[in-house]
Formats: structure tokens, sequence, C-alpha cells
């Protein structure tokens, strides 16, 4: 076989194996990727193979020279290319950019009682990422006519939704079959589950959604965005819905120095999960009803630089004056119609104590450093537990929040099935307060009843009443006093507030109080 014809030939079996490869695999063709590097490694050296190959049959009619080192170039330029990798990596490593590693994120100091709002318990997102998987599975199992044919998806994206806190993620085809006999109408719908109420229920669309995660061909959402913007490192997909319902996939862009170092997000690609449209938008021009661009697992790495290479790469080694780290686990806060992620910030020596923690605005990487030495999170679900050691509760990771200007973690305690049984209440500052509450009394309750076993003060209207009535109902086994003033205003509080005060309370007596404004005076405070 002729050089030219054996040249031929292994140029076009090596492209259509790559073709193949790239519709499969998906890599992008760019040189900071270390999966473009692979992929163009692996074609070299399939290169090499079929063009060794096909000469080595050509030998007899000296068309091929064993000699020739041109021969052998496809199985030497990939160890060439690792090599170079490697010195240009470690280069562009922390031996060298130590500063550039710790400056990926710019942290902020911040001030608690300013910047995180008094809890709101109406807006709290006490339902957490595992419940919310059973409740969405609980809704498809009843709805019959979808659920052989698909299943839900787990990408479950906490987003704001008109002032909803809610966890958001669309509906995949149950296999390929299904794929076949349903892509004509597509994905009827998502589901949302709301994080305050736990209420969970399918969105039926008009028009059904073309691009699934699971889809085939070009209904693939990473196939479409791989083939429409091939030359994009991708980031970690998530499911939004904009402020009209209508279903969009997110997919960040990432950015990176030398071969995979140092990832930073440099846009998004946002694609209608319906038409197919997209558009890929600057990291500074994304949409605000947005919630996901930056990964919780990025933001935890940018900051783990920023708290090891602050002083330097030798410091690392030797001394470690002033590193800090991200504890294990983070969690998320609703605030501003955006979603933050919150972890705590040790130092670089393991203990069970945190120096503050980090505040993270997932589209915008602003971030702040709070100043609130304390127990970590994983310290409190312990003492959560401990509480109620002899019930076998898992404890779910905390939720901070500004009670009455103190942070205070939230935990939940939960059964062998899942269910949230307890409500527990832990002091930041110090998690041996904790107060633990039934959970069928609510999330108020509970924060009131830590609120009376600490003594805290509330921040609520705080008055001095002449009680005019008094009458006593039981709701769910627990004991409510509905109380009104000589100024007819009408007031509410549960047994729990103060049971060594209430039970004695008469008509005539003067109290002081502290309430928060309802529809009926909810009473969080009371003493004469």
């Amino acid at each position: 076989m002729k050089k030219g014809k054996r040249l031929f030939i292994s140029i076009l079996v090596t492209l259509l194996l790559g073709f193949i490869l790239f519709y499969l695999f998906l890599p992008p063709i760019n040189i900071h990727s270390s999966a473009f590097w692979a992929y163009f490694i692996f074609l070299l050296i399939v290169f090499g193979i079929i063009n060794f190959g096909t000469g080595i049959l050509s030998i007899r009619n000296k068309e091929f020279d064993l000699r020739n080192k041109s021969n052998y170039y496809p199985f030497i330029l990939p160890v060439i290319i690792i090599l170079l990798i490697t010195i240009i990596n470690f280069i562009n490593g922390p031996f060298f950019m130590a500063k550039k590693y710790a400056n990926r994120i710019n942290i902020n100091p911040g001030v608690f009682t300013e910047e995180i709002q008094e809890v709101n318990f109406n807006t709290l997102a006490i339902v957490d990422r595992s419940s919310s998987l059973k409740l969405g599975d609980r809704v498809m199992g009843g709805i019959n006519e979808l659920v052989s044919q698909f299943e839900v998806s787990n990408l479950y994206t906490q987003i704001n939704y008109r002032d909803d806190i809610i966890r958001v993620t669309p509906l995949d085809y149950s296999d390929w079959i299904k794929y076949f006999t349903n892509k004509k109408n597509g994905i009827p719908g998502y589901i949302t589950v709301n994080s305050v109420t736990g209420e969970a229920k399918l969105v039926k669309l008009s028009n059904g959604m073309k691009y699934s995660s699971n889809a085939l061909f070009f209904d693939n959402i990473y196939r479409k965005l791989r083939f429409s913007y091939p030359l994009e490192i991708f980031g970690e997909l998530s499911f939004e819905i904009d402020n009209e319902g209508n279903p969009y996939y997110i997919m960040p862009t990432i950015s990176y120095s030398a071969v995979g170092k140092r990832e930073d997000i440099s846009g998004a690609i946002i694609l209608n999960a319906i038409t197919g449209e997209s558009k890929k938008y600057d990291v500074d021009e994304i949409p605000i009803w947005v919630d996901h661009v930056y990964s919780p697992d990025l933001i935890i790495e940018q900051v783990d630089d920023w708290g090891r290479y602050v002083n330097g790469f030798w410091n690392t080694l030797f001394g470690q004056k002033g590193m800090k780290m991200t504890t294990d686990g983070y969690n998320y806060i609703a605030q501003n119609d955006d979603i933050y992620m919150y972890t705590g910030i040790t130092s670089i020596v393991s203990d069970e104590s945190n120096l503050g923690f980090i505040l993270t605005n997932l589209r915008t990487k602003e971030t702040k450093f709070f100043d609130c030495p304390g127990a970590e999170e994983y310290s409190a679900m312990d003492s959560a537990r401990g509480a109620m050691q002899q019930m076998n509760y898992t404890a779910s990771f905390p939720i901070l929040i500004n009670l009455s200007g103190r942070p205070t973690y939230v935990v939940s305690l939960k059964d062998a099935a899942g269910l949230v049984k307890m409500y527990a209440f832990v002091d930041v500052a110090d998690y041996q307060k904790v107060v633990v509450t039934d959970s069928k009394d609510g999330i108020e309750a509970a924060a009131y009843n830590y609120i009376n076993n600490n003594g805290i003060v509330t921040k609520g209207n705080a008055i001095n009443i002449t009680i005019s009535s008094i009458s006593t109902v039981i709701i769910d086994g627990n004991t409510y006093y509905y109380l009104t003033d000589t100024d007819n205003n009408k007031y509410r509080v549960s047994i729990k507030i103060n049971s060594n005060l209430l039970p004695f309370i008469k008509v005539g007596d003067n109290v002081h109080i502290t309430y928060s404004n309802k529809d009926i005076r909810e009473i969080i405070s009371i003493k004469k």
C-alpha cells in the first residue's frame, strides 16, 4: 500500500472514530480542558496504530521503512504533550502562583445583624433536599398516566420564585423506549416543592419540554449544548424557571489557566427546555431571575484556596500562620430575591469550632465573611441528636438564622422514614444551649420555646397590657390562651411560652408582653 493511500486511510479512520467519540463523550474543543487533551492524545495514538499497522502490511512492497522516525511521531507526541502540560501546570500551580490562588475569590467582612435579615419563619426553608426528593417522588407516584412513562430528575435546584422558596426539578424519560414513544409531545412538566411548607406539585406545561438530560440524539441537553458551543467548557447543569414559570436549563461556562487550573466561571448558557433556543451571557450580564451559576463545590474550593494560600505557599508547609478552611457541608439562605450558600470557616487545625462563616451569592459570587466564633455545624447536629438520643433520630444539616440578633442553628430531627419529628434550636456561640420541640407544634412554637428557655430578649413589640378576657383552646394536644386587653386588642399565646405564669393569670391582671404582628397578635414573651 502506497504511503499516500496509507496516510489517507489512517486520517479517514481517525476522523471517523474522532467524530463518534466526540458525539458520545462530548469533550470541549478547548486547550485549557484536560478532557480535550485526553481526547486528542487518544486519537493521536489511534492514528499511529492504524498508520503503523497498514505500513507493516506494506513491508513486502518496500512501501514502509521501520527505521523511519516519522512513523513513531504519533506515539512520541503524546509523551511530549503530557510532559509540557505537567510543566505548564506546575508553573501555574500554587508553588509559583499562591497569591493568584488566594485571590480567586474576593471575601469582604460582613456584619451579621446588618446583612443577615431577622428570621421570617414564613419564608424559612426548612424542607431539605432529601425530604424534597421524597415529596417529589410521592407526587409523581400519584399520577398514573405519567408514572409509567416518566421519572423525576434528581436536579432539585433551590430557587426564589415569586417570593417563594422552592426546589424545582424536571421530569425525565423513564428509559429509551419511553423516549421514542413520547418525544413527539415532549416531557409534560416539572415538579416544584415548597421549601417552607413542603407542598409538592406537578406543573403541567401547555407545550412539552423537548430537551432532557436522558433524552437521546440531539434532544439530549448536553449534546444540544455541546454541538451549539463546541469551544466552551461546561460546569454543573441546573434547572430553573423564570418568573412566568417557563423552564430553562442553566449551564455555567468554565475558564481555566493552563490546563484545568484555577477554575472560575466565565458566564452561563441559558437554554429554553421547550424550544431549544439558547444564549450565552457573560458572568456580569446573567438575568436576575437566575439563582444558580456558581456551584457550592466551586465556591468551597476557592474559599479553601483563599484560606490556605493567604500568606503564600511556604506558609502552608511551615508555620501555617493564619490558615483557614471551610467546614464539611453547606446549606442555603434565601434573601433579597437571591440564593446564598453558607458554610463555616474553621482553623486549618481541625477542631469542633468555627471562626465564623461565609455567605456567597450563587449568581454573582459576592462573598462576605462574618466573624461569629462558635460551634461548627456537625457539633450542633450532634448536640441536637444528643438532646433526644433515646429516639435515634438523624439530624439534617443546620440552617443558619438571625434570631433576635443572635446567630442560631435550626436542625431538623428525622425518624427512619425521613419524616421530621422535632426541631432543634442551637446557639452558635454555645452549642450546649439547645432546645428541642415537637415538629407538630410548628417552627415558630419551637423558636418561642427556645427563646423562653434561654432568656433571649426578642425584637418583637413590647408593651404592658391589662387583660379584659381570657379563653383557652386545645389545638393538637397543646393549650393556647386567647387574650383580649382593655383596648380590645386580641392576642394568642402557647402554654409553652410561660407554663409557670399562664395557668394563673386572670382578668384584670397587668402583664408585660412581647408580640409579633399577625392576624391575631402572637405573644412570644409574657411576664408580670
